[in-house]
């Protein structure tokens, strides 16, 4: 535990943090997993999904919690997914 009062500050913050960026990493988790599903299902609402998972992996990468090469590669991803399946 830290003893120093800067050191204290500075692991509350990063305790707040973690939780926001685990909030927005795993709401594009979610979404991008949905999407998958809708495609491995031929689900017709598949194209909306996938453009649910960009819009959170957009978010994702806008606010730091992931990078942003990280996000296009797995939008790239998807969206090959949704073509090859169409």
């Amino acid at each position: 535990m830290a003893n120093i009062k800067s050191a204290e500050k500075r692991n509350r913050q990063r305790l707040k943090a973690e939780a926001q960026n685990r909030i927005v990493r795993g709401s594009a988790r979610t979404a991008i997993k949905k999407a998958r599903a809708a495609i491995a299902t031929g689900d017709p609402n598949a194209a909306e999904l996938v453009r649910a998972a960009e819009s959170a992996l957009d978010r994702a990468a806008s606010k730091g919690v992931i990078h942003a090469n990280n996000a296009s590669r797995r939008k790239g991803r998807l969206y090959l997914a949704l073509n090859k399946a169409a």
